[in-house]
């Protein structure tokens, strides 16, 4: 997104429709989507899409730019969002029975690791993520596109082994050690919740908690610092463009403008157009997290419903809803149920009309979309591998980059922190094997 003479260029129709797109969705949403939370839920999609286009964020870039480019910027900034986020939950959680929120509390298992080396592996050659593909979907249409169809088809091989495979339940790391040297009550049966292990601290174990979460994130933003400043060193940092643009509009924000005026194309491009700082986009995120586990008591979730769109579109070529539940052991209503009756899927198109919304305000939905319109067949093959691996490590994992990373990681949860280190893992691995390959 080129911003440095965005203001002389915008283009008018393009902020119009952004306009009516909003308008259309707020209406639309409000009398057509069945419940008042699918509509909250669809408001907050939108939010979470506006925030990672115009922040220019992405689970995926934290380590695809750390290994191409030397840039740990988003990594650093990830890490920020995570201690952040834990901080606001705290609010929510504090001196109420924790249980009666659905937190991702997972367990730490064989299933948790090796999902997590498949998903880096994965959106190295994706060049996406989970919640990534849905904006992917709109700004790298072709890209995005393939990857989504190959992530469901991922899901949906993938659930079988979600639902009965108990090998991956069972085997690897175990954490009922920590329960039992440790605790004499948890209050999650499969998992180790950070508060458990300092309920002496005064504070049910949050200030605990939240010092062991800084801690961590501490370790993450120190190590990826020092590796940029090795890169830097050697010679070998290149920086991210989209980066050195953000620092770029940054610096000049607050040059150019003697006098303030509301109603103003200057007003107007600062409002819409430029780019936010990572950490504003971070900033957003964390409080549209915080706000949506408050009213739903549940966490962020995207990849589930690809394998339930996948699913859909083999019912569209008559394979049955029993013949799906059959095979995945997921009950035939759930291939069912109408779209927009799903909550997550409601709020997964809601990312998309967010990214949407974000492209035309700025005035560059055009230039934005036709950048990516033809692949290459190499290039089709490699998104889609890069999509099935995704797709399949969430099932294996419980998650994807939200599911299995950032909600268990701010809901306290070591569990996100290892697949932290596997999905890292992974996606060194797969940009050795991409760089070899490509």
């Amino acid at each position: 997104m080129e911003v440095g003479k965005i203001g002389l260029k915008m283009k008018k129709g393009q902020a119009i429709a952004g306009l009516v797109v909003i308008i259309l969705m707020l209406v639309m949403g409000k009398t057509m989507l069945s419940s008042s939370m699918l509509f909250f839920r669809l408001l907050i999609g939108v939010g979470f899409g506006y925030a990672l286009t115009r922040g220019f964020m992405g689970f995926a870039g934290s380590v695809n730019r750390a290994y191409n480019t030397g840039s740990t910027k988003l990594m650093r900034t990830l890490a920020y969002m995570f201690l952040l986020t834990s901080v606001l939950m705290v609010a929510f959680l504090y001196n109420v029975d924790a249980s009666t929120y659905g937190l991702w509390v997972n367990p730490i298992n064989s299933g948790l690791i090796i999902g997590g080396i498949m998903f880096g592996f994965g959106m190295t050659f994706s060049v996406c993520c989970a919640s990534g593909v849905l904006t992917d979907v709109v700004t790298g249409f072709s890209r995005g596109l393939v990857t989504l169809v190959f992530f469901g088809m991922g899901v949906f091989l993938g659930f079988p082994f979600q639902r009965s495979a108990q090998w991956l339940k069972d085997a690897g790391v175990s954490s009922a050690w920590i329960k039992e040297s440790w605790l004499e009550t948890s209050t999650f049966k499969n998992g180790v919740y950070f508060p458990d292990l300092f309920k002496w601290d005064g504070l049910n174990g949050y200030l605990g908690a939240v010092l062991l979460t800084a801690l961590l994130c501490g370790v993450v933003i120190y190590l990826s610092k020092r590796y940029e400043q090795n890169r830097k060193v050697e010679g070998s940092f290149t920086g991210v463009p989209s980066e050195i643009e953000q620092c770029k509009v940054l610096a000049d924000c607050d040059q150019g403008v003697t006098q303030f005026k509301l109603m103003s194309e200057d007003t107007y491009v600062r409002l819409f157009v430029k780019p936010w700082s990572m950490g504003i986009g971070a900033a957003v995120i964390a409080v549209l997290f915080t706000i949506l586990t408050g009213v739903t008591k549940n966490g962020w979730g995207a990849s589930t419903p690809y394998g339930w769109w996948f699913g859909k579109l083999l019912m569209v070529f008559g394979v049955s809803a029993e013949s799906l539940e059959a095979f995945t052991n997921f009950p035939a209503k759930f291939y069912s149920m109408p779209f927009f009756e799903h909550p997550v899927n409601t709020q997964n198109i809601g990312i998309m009309v967010g990214t949407i919304i974000c492209l035309l305000l700025a005035g560059t939905f055009k230039s934005t979309v036709t950048t990516e319109i033809k692949i290459t067949p190499k290039q089709g093959v490699l998104y889609a591998m890069g999509g099935l691996l995704m797709g399949f490590g969430t099932r294996l994992s419980n998650g994807c980059n939200v599911g299995a990373l950032y909600t268990p990681i701010a809901n306290f949860s070591l569990a996100g922190w290892v697949f932290f280190a596997a999905l890292v893992g992974g996606g060194i691995i797969g940009n050795i094997v991409a760089k070899k390959i490509k």
